[in-house]
């Protein structure tokens, strides 16, 4: 028996169970002829990824033979991608546009490519791949525009200092589709067209010209809701929350002690039986009040609640949607609606379930019973048939690249698909010039690269143009900037010059350009990480070394003296320098005009030398004889000069040899007074006397010190 014409064909191919269904179009409605699901006999779908293509290909197998006995034969069918596979990443571009005055619309079309394409290594890095090709974008919305990191409505014709977009990308694994492709080939079945699983229920319950609104739709099925987006006519973005109905059937589960099974038909009588009968894995059978059962899964269906708005917020922007619409067996959750629009901040009225009533021109044979459950798989049909999506092959310079047509595909769509990084849609900037003046680093900018011309089918084009199968697009890629250069005299000023007379001679000072350390002409390249120095040679060191060399200041030779056969080193002595009478320091700053005197240090005499020797030429005591003040000097070290001996205040030239001995270290006795007085004794030799030191006895040969009192008594 032959399919009729115009049935369709279709399969929705869930976590836990796979539905086939029958529908046959009359001109603008679909009557569901006939409709079977059968449950996985293993865990052989995960995330709506299949795991088992045997396993899967089976269940599609009995669900096949069991139609075709009532409807003939089945070559042909409709399936979906699971929303859940689809994988959702943020990304972001951040460019420099000091240089720029204005912003257009192209560039930020091209800077929203690169944040997508940003968005996708994101993908990529979570999922430890490689490679590009594995994942298809299938849209994208912006999430910011930021001006200097502060939000901004639009970015066109700004200007600042640097620009940032922000998106969340949508992403289709592309071994999605081909273990789709698999499973169906092992069942005997040609995928006639392909859907999301999103974009089929919305197809069926929001239709293009309610897509203006900004509406959220949620398929709540046992493992995973499913979000799609729609808002400003289009299908904005795409998103999944691993969890949904299982969640509340287990907090039944868990309560009651309860068998899966028996949980999960517990959870679906709650809003239609009161009381309800369950049966425990002990045996013992319990009552259990409606309203008591919704109490405890309260908690569940919280968590639930939260879970789907938060992804939902994310997806829109960070904020809520107009209206949620709920499909799938999960939606008819007990409380979930009221619970969802409390987490949203929504009144309770633009949170709703629908059903296949909500669908228009729909009809069902008497043996299928309406649910929320069925509007998916319908929608895969009708979607299937209304907008499938196809391959097209698009030609990149020369490059035949395949896309799915998910939604209306752009320029920027096949440039993603050909690896057409967004950076290659400008040419590079030049290397910028980085260079040390006076201890700062100036960078200097290379030259901005020219943008890449975009011809689709030889007229220039954009990023956002669409595009159709066999189209053929050409980049002639923008040319690179030049590398930055520069000379010295654009960093550093000509030489500046000062004039002023040294001892009466005029002297003229200019700046010197030291580049790495050595001087340089104004006209010299600089080259990366030259270190350039101008040295404005205007102190009075400056001077002296410009006019007599570097020595200068230290030229003075020094004098070496021998004490005890150990020679001494003595502290050169400089010249000083005058500007009107007044000494100044080899660091005074030079003034035009000014007149600068050398003034030579004096000669040092014997007594200054020994001074700076700490050496003590002869001992000394102030004492009082005979109420007398009396001076006691004795020579400890000896001075000679070349050979002879020299006095105190003899001036030492610097040829000269300088020489001192010790030559007595015995102290000061009593007996020494009289060489510094005319005192003689009496001569008559027998008159009595005593020597005192401050009113006490002491002999000729003992020591005094300065301050004694010395007396000669007569008696």
């Amino acid at each position: 028996m032959k399919i009729l014409a115009n049935t369709l064909f279709a399969l929705d191919i869930g976590t836990r169970s796979v539905v086939g269904i029958v529908l046959k179009e009359q001109e603008d409605s679909f009557h569901i002829v006939d409709l079977i699901s059968k449950e996985h006999k293993e865990r052989s779908m995960i995330d709506g990824q299949i795991h088992n293509i045997l396993s899967v290909a089976s269940i599609i197998q009995e669900i096949k033979m069991e139609l075709e006995e009532q409807h003939g034969k089945l070559e042909r069918v409709s399936v979906a991608a699971a929303g859940r596979s689809l994988k959702t990443a943020e990304g972001s571009v951040t460019i420099d546009i000091s240089e720029r005055s204005l912003i257009s619309t192209e560039d930020i079309n091209r800077l929203e490519l690169s944040a997508v394409q940003n968005a996708q290594q994101t993908l990529l890095s979570s999922q430890h791949s490689k490679e590009e090709d594995h994942y298809y974008c299938v849209g994208y919305s912006v999430l910011h525009y930021k001006l200097n990191g502060e939000d901004i409505g639009s970015l066109i014709d700004q200007t600042g200092t640097e620009a940032t977009i922000e998106v969340i990308a949508t992403f289709l694994p592309r071994v999605v589709v081909e273990s789709l492709l698999a499973a169906l080939k092992r069942a005997d079945l040609e995928m006639e067209a392909l859907t999301l699983e999103p974009i089929a229920a919305i197809n069926v319950l929001i239709p293009p010209s309610m897509r203006r609104l900004n509406i959220a739709l949620v398929d709540i099925g046992a493992g995973t809701s499913d979000i799609a987006i729609a808002n400003e006519n289009t299908v904005t973005a795409y998103g999944m929350v691993p969890v949904a109905g299982d969640e509340v059937t287990e907090a039944l589960s868990s309560h009651y002690l309860l068998d899966f099974p028996p949980a999960e038909q517990m959870k679906r009588q709650i809003s239609s039986e009161d009381p309800l009968t369950v049966q425990d894995i002990l045996g013992f059978e319990q009552k259990i009040s409606s309203a008591e059962a919704v109490n405890v899964i309260s908690p569940a269906v919280k968590r639930l609640a939260v879970s789907i708005a938060d992804e939902i917020k994310r997806l829109n922007n960070n904020s809520s949607p107009q209206a949620v619409m709920l499909v799938g067996g999960g939606s008819l959750t007990p409380a979930l609606p009221k619970e969802l629009s409390v987490q949203l901040e929504l009144p309770e009225n633009r949170v709703a379930i629908r059903s296949l009533d909500a669908l228009t021109g729909i009809t069902l044979a008497e043996s299928i019973e309406a649910s929320p459950a069925l509007v998916t798989p319908i929608g895969i049909a009708i979607a299937a048939k209304r907008a499938p999506i196809h391959y097209m092959s698009i030609t990149v310079n020369e490059q035949t690249i395949r896309l799915f047509e998910l939604k209306e595909m752009t320029v920027g769509d096949a440039l993603l698909a050909a690896h057409v990084s967004a950076r290659q849609l400008y040419g590079k900037p030049g290397l910028a010039l980085t260079v040390k003046v006076n201890g700062q680093w100036v960078t200097i900018p290379g030259e901005h690269g020219s943008s890449t011309r975009i011809l689709l089918n030889g007229a220039e084009a954009s990023t956002k143009d669409l595009i159709r199968n066999q189209d053929v697009i050409e980049l002639d890629f923008g040319k690179d900037g030049s590398d930055a250069e520069a000379a010295v005299s654009d960093l550093a000023d000509g030489p500046a010059s000062i004039h002023f007379y040294l001892d009466g001679l005029p002297v003229t000072l200019q700046s010197e350009v030291l580049l790495n350390g050595r001087v340089t002409s104004l006209d010299t390249q600089l080259a990366d990480r030259d270190e350039l120095t101008v040295r404005l040679a205007n102190t009075l060191a400056a001077a002296l070394e410009r006019v007599h060399g570097a020595a200068y200041l230290s030229a003075s030779e020094p004098i070496t003296v021998k004490w005890n056969d150990v020679n001494h080193v003595l502290k050169t002595r400089s010249n000083s320098f005058l500007i009107d009478g007044k000494e100044v320091s080899p660091q005074h700053i030079v003034q035009d005009g000014d007149r600068i005197e050398t003034k030579q240090p004096p000669l040092l005499q014997i007594k200054d030398i020994a001074d700076e020797l700490e050496l003590i030429l002869e001992a000394r005591a102030d004492v009082t004889f005979n109420s007398q003040p009396v001076t006691i000097k004795k020579q400890r070290i000896a001075a000679y000069v070349n050979g002879q001996p020299a006095e105190l205040m003899y001036q030492v030239y610097p040829n000269d040899q300088v020489e001192f001995k010790t030559i007595s270290d015995a102290p000061i006795i009593f007996s020494d007074i009289f060489s510094f007085t005319d005192f003689s004794l009496p001569a008559n030799s027998a008159s009595a006397y005593r020597l005192l030191r401050n009113d006490e006895s002491i002999r000729f040969n003992e020591p005094i010190f300065g301050g004694d009192r010395l007396e000669i008594r007569f008696e």
